[in-house]
């Protein structure tokens, strides 16, 4: 089973569903405004678990690619 990560879209509608955005959380973690935006296309572990916070969704449920390999096994040990 394959899953793939999802669209930078749809984590940032999920995002203002909840009233909020990757500038304000990045503000909001005392970061450059522009800096969250950096974990929708590269691996930053502190980044997607900000990101994920928000909309109370785990972060290997939006970037499944990044925490589990092909068959699965979960190579990111939190």
């Amino acid at each position: 089973m394959q899953h793939q990560n999802w669209h930078p879209a749809d984590i940032i509608a999920a995002l203002k569903k909840h009233g909020t955005s990757l500038a304000a959380l990045s503000r909001k973690a005392g970061l450059s405004s522009s800096t969250l935006a950096n974990a929708l296309t590269r691996p930053w572990p502190k980044g997607e678990l900000l990101t994920a916070q928000a909309p109370d969704i785990p972060p290997d449920v939006i970037w499944p690619e990044r925490y589990f390999d092909e068959k699965g096994s979960e190579y990111f040990v939190r």
